[in-house]
């Protein structure tokens, strides 16, 4: 500290400046700089937990990092900020108009902190665009686009970035909250002579064999228990379920039936394979427009 003083005095019998102010500046400068260095190391430590997690503590000590920084430089300059203080006063007024869509960024950020409408990880749909919620920040949040076109949904790789004010000017679809299964329908296109409940059990039987699907009603089931007493929501039946209707001139089964959204293209997949080798067994005969 003598070293800095000592420099700040040359400073000030070279130049003229006020060489306590100097040292102030000087010192805040290495602040950022330390933390900076912090923050790096951080992340070369962090590497060695597993993504998610590492995503997780990475996020939570930069905000106490970030905390501590701002209060050392509080402190750093205590004895100026009444002046500093007067000034802002001055040009607030400006700097609210000037940066309202920042100020209404950032209350929105710490709404969607503490109220969570979503979480990273989460699939949620904003203004027409989907995609997977990949980083929350002061100002804005960013998804991973996906293709919503159909049920596929697959990742196009483009990142999205949002300001946080849509959270609360527009309505948000979320595919993760409170439950983490969707109902996904796949419909069945078959002739006007089909065996109605032949074809029912067949297309029954494959789905509730599918890997993915028949674990989910259980899990649902908890997932419903979990959150009785803060939403009113029920069903009936979560089992997967085959419902049949004539349309002009051939019949639709529609297998219906509760999914993770990132899960879903692996059913189709699975689940169609083996219509098509039904149709090939000429166990059911599909519809041919």
């Amino acid at each position: 500290m003598k070293y800095l003083e000592d420099f700040s005095f040359w400073i000030q019998a070279k130049t003229g400046l006020d060489g306590e102010l100097f040292l102030t500046f000087l010192l805040t400068l290495l602040s950022f700089l330390i933390f900076k260095i912090i923050k790096i190391c951080l992340k070369n430590i962090l590497m060695v937990f597993e993504q998610k997690r590492a995503f997780r503590y990475y996020q939570i000590t930069n905000i106490i990092l970030t905390l501590i920084n701002v209060i050392i430089i509080f402190v750093l300059w205590d004895k100026y900020l009444d002046n500093i203080i007067t000034i802002i006063s001055f040009v607030s007024a400006a700097l609210t108009l000037a940066l309202r869509e920042l100020i209404f960024n950032f209350f929105a950020g710490i709404y969607i902190k503490m109220k969570k409408p979503f979480v990273v990880e989460d699939r949620i749909e904003v203004n027409g665009i989907k995609g997977d919620v990949i980083n929350i920040s002061s100002l804005n949040f960013e998804i991973l686009e996906v293709d919503n076109n159909g049920n596929s949904s697959q990742s196009t790789g483009i990142a999205i970035t949002i300001p946080n004010s849509f959270a609360l000017t527009t309505p948000i679809k979320n595919e993760d909250k409170n439950f983490k299964y969707i109902w996904s329908e796949i419909v069945v296109k078959t002739t006007l002579d089909a065996n109605v409940e032949e074809t029912k059990k067949k297309l029954l039987e494959i789905i509730t064999q599918n890997e993915v699907v028949k674990r989910i009603p259980k899990k649902m089931q908890n997932e419903m228990e979990d959150i009785s007493l803060d939403y009113r929501i029920y069903y009936n039946k979560l089992d997967p379920i085959v419902y049949m209707k004539v349309v002009d001139s051939h019949m639709e089964f529609s297998i219906r039936y509760l999914v993770h959204p990132k899960k879903n293209r692996y059913v189709e997949d699975d689940v169609w394979g083996k219509i098509l080798k039904l149709h090939n067994n000429h166990d059911i005969t599909l519809y041919k427009e």
